[in-house]
């Protein structure tokens, strides 16, 4: 059965696939740097959030994880959490009971933390990449019966493309996200474009996908 999805519906399934992928990525990266900050290079954190244009000041790798996550910043997670709540709450009936439960799961996750008096536990990445790993797969299940999910697909390649650019890592992912992000635009629109992405420079790409983005959410109902 055909569904009809509205801009603000659309544009929140986007908002919350993106936001979700940043979340994710964003965790594990941190991890990295936790590491690195004990054993190899006490600056690893400072050099990651130079990726995101924050200048991060801490003590310790504990001090580290509390600063990086809940500190007041850009890229300050638990604000991006209540993000994907609120974009998940506008959306609701575009998403299942589980996928929906486990989304208010993690905001209260990070809500919970920030509210804490101790330092974060190392444990708490792992809990929250946990708990987002289930939103993606009852997200995927949900995908099998509701094409309205292919925007939370398409929101969380767009992030993976801005993700790989902001760390400077080998253009050729972003150019095998930009195949998967034209398929999904295809399916959206009956768009087809072919275009070699291999003569793009990559500091392009970003334009590139919004330009897509663009052909897709518009003020009017998008019928899908």
């Amino acid at each position: 059965m055909e569904e009809l999805l509205t801009a603000n519906s659309a544009t929140s399934l986007y908002w919350l696939g993106r936001y979700l992928e940043r979340v994710e990525a964003t965790l594990m990266e941190v991890s990295i740097a936790y590491d690195n900050i004990i054993d190899v290079d006490k600056n690893a954190g400072v050099a990651l959030y130079k990726n995101f244009d924050v200048d991060l000041s801490y003590s310790n790798a504990l001090d580290f994880l509390n600063i990086a996550l809940l500190g007041e910043h850009n890229a300050n997670l638990k604000n991006i959490v209540v993000q994907i709540r609120e974009n998940a709450i506008i959306s609701r009936t575009q998403l299942g009971e589980d996928s929906f439960g486990e989304i208010i799961e993690l905001h209260t996750l990070f809500k919970n933390v920030s509210l804490a008096t101790s330092y974060i536990d190392y444990k708490f990445i792992d809990n929250a990449l946990s708990l987002i790993s289930e939103i993606w797969g009852s997200l995927s299940k949900r995908q099998q019966r509701k094409q309205s999910n292919s925007f939370i697909i398409l929101g969380k390649l767009v992030e993976e493309v801005d993700f790989h650019l902001r760390l400077d890592k080998e253009k050729v992912l972003s150019l095998v996200i930009l195949e998967e992000i034209d398929i999904i635009v295809e399916k959206l629109t009956n768009i087809t474009e072919s275009k070699d992405y291999k003569e793009i420079d990559k500091h392009e790409i970003v334009s590139l996908v919004n330009a897509k983005i663009d052909m897709i959410v518009t003020d009017e109902i998008s019928s899908i």
